[in-house]
Protein backbone atom coordinates (compact mmCIF):
# COMPACT_ATOMS: atom_id res chain seq x y z
CA UNK A 1 0.00 0.00 0.00
CA UNK A 2 1.06 3.39 -0.67
CA UNK A 3 1.48 6.70 1.13
CA UNK A 4 -1.79 8.20 -0.64
CA UNK A 5 -4.21 5.14 0.14
CA UNK A 6 -2.60 4.93 3.69
CA UNK A 7 -3.72 8.54 4.24
CA UNK A 8 -7.18 8.09 2.81
CA UNK A 9 -7.73 4.59 5.58
CA UNK A 10 -6.36 7.37 8.52
CA UNK A 11 -8.87 9.51 7.10
CA UNK A 12 -12.11 7.19 7.30
CA UNK A 13 -10.63 5.15 10.23
CA UNK A 14 -10.74 9.07 11.87
CA UNK A 15 -14.36 10.05 10.78
CA UNK A 16 -16.18 8.20 14.06
CA UNK A 17 -12.72 9.90 16.49
CA UNK A 18 -13.73 13.11 14.50
CA UNK A 19 -17.77 13.05 15.35
CA UNK A 20 -17.40 11.52 18.97
CA UNK A 21 -14.48 14.49 19.35
CA UNK A 22 -16.89 17.02 17.57
CA UNK A 23 -20.03 15.96 20.89
CA UNK A 24 -16.92 16.45 23.52
CA UNK A 25 -16.97 20.00 22.04
CA UNK A 26 -20.28 20.33 22.02
CA UNK A 27 -20.15 19.78 25.82
CA UNK A 28 -18.09 22.01 26.96
CA UNK A 29 -18.48 25.33 28.07
CA UNK A 30 -16.14 26.79 27.00
CA UNK A 31 -12.79 25.44 24.69
CA UNK A 32 -10.37 23.96 26.94
CA UNK A 33 -7.08 23.19 24.93
CA UNK A 34 -5.80 20.86 27.56
CA UNK A 35 -9.07 18.30 27.51
CA UNK A 36 -9.17 18.46 23.99
CA UNK A 37 -5.15 17.27 23.50
CA UNK A 38 -6.82 14.18 26.22
CA UNK A 39 -9.16 13.74 23.61
CA UNK A 40 -6.64 13.81 20.81
CA UNK A 41 -4.59 11.53 22.48
CA UNK A 42 -6.65 9.11 23.68
CA UNK A 43 -8.22 8.54 19.77
CA UNK A 44 -4.61 8.93 18.12
CA UNK A 45 -3.43 6.27 20.11
CA UNK A 46 -6.13 3.73 19.75
CA UNK A 47 -6.00 4.58 16.21
CA UNK A 48 -2.79 3.69 15.89
CA UNK A 49 -2.37 0.23 18.15
CA UNK A 50 -5.42 -1.16 16.86
CA UNK A 51 -3.95 -1.47 13.65
CA UNK A 52 -1.01 -2.73 15.24
CA UNK A 53 -2.74 -5.00 17.40
CA UNK A 54 -4.81 -6.51 14.14
CA UNK A 55 -1.79 -7.03 12.46
CA UNK A 56 -0.51 -9.17 15.05
CA UNK A 57 -3.63 -10.89 15.22
CA UNK A 58 -3.43 -11.78 11.89
CA UNK A 59 -5.98 -14.00 9.83
CA UNK A 60 -6.25 -16.64 12.78
CA UNK A 61 -9.04 -14.63 14.01
CA UNK A 62 -9.59 -11.98 11.47
CA UNK A 63 -13.49 -13.49 10.75
CA UNK A 64 -14.32 -13.33 14.49
CA UNK A 65 -13.07 -9.83 15.08
CA UNK A 66 -15.30 -8.83 11.63
CA UNK A 67 -18.29 -10.44 13.19
CA UNK A 68 -18.87 -8.69 16.29
CA UNK A 69 -17.20 -5.11 16.02
CA UNK A 70 -20.34 -3.24 14.64
CA UNK A 71 -21.90 -4.67 17.29
CA UNK A 72 -19.20 -3.71 20.00
CA UNK A 73 -19.20 -0.10 18.74
CA UNK A 74 -22.92 0.24 18.41
CA UNK A 75 -23.26 -0.90 22.32
CA UNK A 76 -20.53 1.65 23.75
CA UNK A 77 -21.97 3.90 21.39
CA UNK A 78 -25.64 3.32 22.24
CA UNK A 79 -24.72 3.48 26.19
CA UNK A 80 -22.23 6.46 26.15
CA UNK A 81 -24.79 8.44 23.88
CA UNK A 82 -28.37 7.04 26.44
CA UNK A 83 -26.37 8.34 28.93
CA UNK A 84 -25.39 12.09 27.62
CA UNK A 85 -28.89 12.36 26.94
CA UNK A 86 -30.10 10.99 30.20
CA UNK A 87 -27.84 13.86 31.49
CA UNK A 88 -29.06 16.67 28.77
CA UNK A 89 -32.53 16.72 31.05
CA UNK A 90 -30.74 17.72 34.12
CA UNK A 91 -31.17 21.12 34.90
CA UNK A 92 -27.76 21.81 35.87
CA UNK A 93 -25.36 22.67 33.11
CA UNK A 94 -21.98 21.80 35.58
CA UNK A 95 -22.96 18.37 34.55
CA UNK A 96 -22.10 18.64 30.84
CA UNK A 97 -20.30 15.25 29.78
CA UNK A 98 -16.87 17.01 28.96
CA UNK A 99 -15.70 14.34 31.19
CA UNK A 100 -11.75 13.41 30.08
CA UNK A 101 -11.72 10.56 32.64
CA UNK A 102 -10.28 7.47 32.05
CA UNK A 103 -13.15 5.01 32.10
CA UNK A 104 -14.96 7.20 29.86
CA UNK A 105 -12.61 8.10 27.58
CA UNK A 106 -11.38 4.35 27.53
CA UNK A 107 -14.96 3.35 26.43
CA UNK A 108 -15.12 6.12 23.92
CA UNK A 109 -11.55 5.10 22.19
CA UNK A 110 -12.80 1.59 21.92
CA UNK A 111 -15.60 1.88 20.83
CA UNK A 112 -14.39 4.66 17.72
CA UNK A 113 -10.84 2.31 17.10
CA UNK A 114 -12.56 -1.17 16.58
CA UNK A 115 -12.43 -0.71 12.65
CA UNK A 116 -8.98 -0.21 13.23
CA UNK A 117 -8.30 -3.35 14.38
CA UNK A 118 -9.94 -5.15 11.69
CA UNK A 119 -8.02 -2.73 9.40
CA UNK A 120 -4.80 -3.90 10.43
CA UNK A 121 -5.89 -7.65 10.02
CA UNK A 122 -6.20 -6.38 6.76
CA UNK A 123 -2.76 -5.11 6.42
CA UNK A 124 -1.41 -7.74 7.14
CA UNK A 125 -2.27 -9.47 3.95
CA UNK A 126 -0.98 -6.62 1.36
CA UNK A 127 2.49 -6.96 4.22
CA UNK A 128 2.26 -3.41 4.57
CA UNK A 129 4.34 -0.89 6.62
CA UNK A 130 2.60 -1.46 9.64
CA UNK A 131 5.05 1.00 12.11
CA UNK A 132 4.24 3.58 9.23
CA UNK A 133 0.47 3.09 8.57
CA UNK A 134 -0.15 2.94 12.51
CA UNK A 135 1.58 5.82 12.86
CA UNK A 136 -0.04 8.03 10.14
CA UNK A 137 -3.67 6.59 11.37
CA UNK A 138 -2.83 7.86 14.79
CA UNK A 139 -1.29 11.52 14.00
CA UNK A 140 -4.52 11.82 11.36
CA UNK A 141 -7.12 10.93 13.81
CA UNK A 142 -5.14 13.38 16.69
CA UNK A 143 -5.01 16.14 14.51
CA UNK A 144 -8.72 15.74 13.28
CA UNK A 145 -9.89 14.62 17.26
CA UNK A 146 -8.01 18.22 18.19
CA UNK A 147 -10.63 19.79 15.08
CA UNK A 148 -13.40 18.00 16.10
CA UNK A 149 -13.06 19.49 19.55
CA UNK A 150 -13.11 23.06 18.46
CA UNK A 151 -16.23 22.99 15.71
CA UNK A 152 -17.98 21.32 18.64
CA UNK A 153 -17.50 23.75 21.15
CA UNK A 154 -17.94 26.48 18.35
CA UNK A 155 -21.66 25.10 18.27
CA UNK A 156 -22.29 24.00 22.03
CA UNK A 157 -21.89 28.33 22.74
CA UNK A 158 -24.96 28.33 20.31
CA UNK A 159 -27.15 25.07 21.71
CA UNK A 160 -25.96 25.87 25.41
CA UNK A 161 -27.80 23.22 27.62
CA UNK A 162 -29.39 20.80 24.15
CA UNK A 163 -25.55 20.40 23.08
CA UNK A 164 -25.38 17.57 25.27
CA UNK A 165 -28.57 16.19 23.79
CA UNK A 166 -27.53 16.48 20.42
CA UNK A 167 -24.00 14.89 21.22
CA UNK A 168 -25.99 12.13 22.63
CA UNK A 169 -28.12 11.45 19.78
CA UNK A 170 -25.00 12.48 17.55
CA UNK A 171 -23.28 9.34 19.42
CA UNK A 172 -26.21 6.73 19.03
CA UNK A 173 -26.55 7.92 15.10
CA UNK A 174 -22.75 6.98 14.66
CA UNK A 175 -23.26 3.43 16.53
CA UNK A 176 -26.40 2.89 14.16
CA UNK A 177 -24.48 4.00 11.20
CA UNK A 178 -21.85 1.16 12.22
CA UNK A 179 -24.39 -1.52 12.96
CA UNK A 180 -25.89 -0.91 9.68
CA UNK A 181 -23.04 -0.85 7.22
CA UNK A 182 -21.48 -4.04 8.97
CA UNK A 183 -24.59 -5.71 8.18
CA UNK A 184 -25.30 -4.45 4.69
CA UNK A 185 -27.99 -2.47 5.35
CA UNK A 186 -26.47 0.75 5.20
Amino acid sequence: MGFLEIFFIGIGLAMDAFAVSVCKGLSMKRMNWKSAGVIALYFGIFQAVMPLAGYLMGTAFSGFVESIDHWIAFFLLAIIGGKMIKDSFDDEMEKRNDHTDIKTMLLLSIATSIDALAVGITFAFFDSKILLSATMIGVITFILSMVGVKVGNLFGDKFQNKAELIGGIMLIMIGIKILLEHLGIG
